[in-house]
């Protein structure tokens, strides 16, 4: 029969390694929100700039 101690032990490690697959996961999801940001950043500036051979509207 398994310990107390050793059953926590496993306990433990499992999840210990269920957080480090969750963080993992979660700087790839950061990274990926991270590119949308910046594609959605970009976007609106393109969208701002008046396009070729047009005047900038007066302010």
């Amino acid at each position: 029969m398994p310990s107390v101690m050793g059953l926590l032990e496993e306990r433990e490690r499992a999840a210990r390694q269920r957080v480090e697959a969750l963080q993992a996961e979660l700087q790839e999801a950061e990274a990926a929100w991270e590119r949308f940001v910046v594609a959605r950043q970009t976007v609106a500036e393109v969208l701002a700039e008046p396009a070729a051979g047009e005047k900038a509207p007066l302010a």
